[in-house]
C-alpha cells in the first residue's frame, strides 16, 4: 500500500482541512472549548479517514475494508443524540433557554458537517485515481486533486448554509408602554407586569423591536415556537440580560400580533441600544426544522391570492 501514501494523506488532508473550516468557536460557546473543540476535531479526522481510504480499499478488492467503513460511516448518526443529549442535559442551566427546535438543528448541523468531510475526501480521493490513470505529471495530479477538495468543501458549505433572519424579515424598533400592569411593545400586549418598580425597569432599561415578515412562508416560520425561543436566546447571549432566578418579570418574551403576522418582542439587556438588538435579531438563523413554506402548497397559495 506504499504506493497509496499519498493518494491516502492528500485526501485525509482535505477533509481535516474541511472539518476546520467548518468549525466555528463563538458567544454561544458550542461547541465548547477546548473539550467539545477536540472531540469534534477528532470526530472530524475518522471521517477524513473514512473518505480518504475508501476508493484505495476498492482498488485493492479489499471489500471487507469497505463494508467495515460503511458500518463506522453509519456510527455517524450516534453524533446526532450525542450533542442532543449533551445540550439537553445544560438546557435547566440556561437563563434563557434555546429550545427544543434549536437544539435539533445544531445536533443536525454536527451530523451533516461529518458527512461533508467525508464527502470532501472522497472526492479529492476520486480525483487522484482519475487523473492517475492519465498520462499526467504527480504534481498536477495532486494540485488536481487539492483543488477539487476545495470546491467541495466551498460548494457543501454554500448548499447547507442556513438563512438569517434579516433575509425573511424587517426588523424595526418597538415602543414600550404599559395598559395597567400589561407590557406592550407596538401596541401588542405582551405579559402582565405587577410589580411597580419592575414596570419603571422596563421603561428606564427595557427595549423591543417588532419582526416583520416579508412574505407569508416567512410569517409561518417565524410563527413557530422554536424559531422564537431561538431568536430570544441568540439575543440574551450576546446582549447579556438583566435576569436571575425567581424573576419572570424580566423574561424575555416574543409574541405574535394577531392581526397582521408580526412577531414584537421585549427584552431588558445589559447592554442598551437599539442598533445591536436589532442586528443580534437579523443574525439569528432560520432554524430547518421551523421552516414553513405554506405558498408551495395549492392551498396555501390559493388562501394568500383570496386575502389579497
Amino acid at each position: 500500500m506504499k504506493e497509496y501514501t499519498l493518494t491516502i494523506l492528500i485526501p485525509l488532508m482535505m477533509g481535516i482541512i474541511a472539518r476546520l473550516y467548518m468549525m466555528r468557536i463563538d458567544f454561544r460557546q458550542y461547541p465548547s472549548y477546548p473539550q467539545g473543540l477536540v472531540s469534534h476535531l477528532t470526530l472530524g479526522v475518522i471521517a477524513a479517514a473514512l473518505g480518504s481510504v475508501a476508493i484505495p480499499a476498492l482498488i485493492k478488492k479489499e471489500y471487507a475494508a469497505v463494508t467495515f467503513l460503511a458500518l463506522a460511516a453509519q456510527q455517524f448518526r450516534d453524533v446526532r443524540n450525542m450533542e442532543r443529549q449533551s445540550l439537553d442535559n445544560i438546557e435547566p442551566t440556561e437563563l434563557v433557554p434555546r429550545g427544543t427546535a434549536y437544539i435539533e438543528d445544531i445536533a443536525k448541523a454536527f451530523e451533516a458537517r461529518n458527512y461533508m468531510v467525508i464527502i470532501t475526501a472522497l472526492f479529492s480521493s476520486i480525483t487522484i485515481h482519475s487523473l492517475g490513470s492519465m498520462n499526467i505529471p504527480k504534481l498536477v495530479v495532486y494540485g488536481g486533486s487539492i483543488l477539487v477538495g476545495f470546491i467541495c468543501l466551498f460548494l457543501l458549505k454554500g448548499l447547507l448554509g442556513r438563512q438569517n433572519i434579516a433575509e425573511i424579515a424587517d426588523v424595526i424598533p418597538a415602543e414600550i408602554d404599559f395598559d395597567g400592569p400589561l407590557l406592550k411593545a407596538n401596541g401588542t400586549v405582551l405579559m402582565n407586569v405587577g410589580l411597580k418598580q419592575s414596570r419603571q425597569l422596563y421603561l428606564d432599561k427595557g427595549m423591543g423591536v417588532e419582526i416583520i415578515p416579508k412574505d407569508p412562508n416567512a410569517s409561518a416560520t417565524l410563527a413557530t415556537i422554536g424559531q422564537r425561543q431561538a431568536i430570544i436566546h441568540n439575543v440574551s447571549a450576546q446582549l447579556g440580560i438583566r435576569l436571575d432566578i425567581g424573576e419572570p418579570d424580566f423574561t424575555p418574551m416574543a409574541r405574535r400580533n394577531l392581526d397582521n403576522g408580526n412577531i414584537v418582542m421585549s427584552i431588558v439587556p445589559m447592554e442598551r441600544d437599539m442598533g445591536l438588538l436589532i442586528e443580534a435579531v437579523k443574525r439569528t438563523p432560520v432554524l430547518e426544522t421551523t421552516k414553513r413554506k405554506p405558498l408551495q402548497s395549492k392551498v396555501g397559495s390559493k388562501t394568500v391570492k383570496r386575502e389579497e
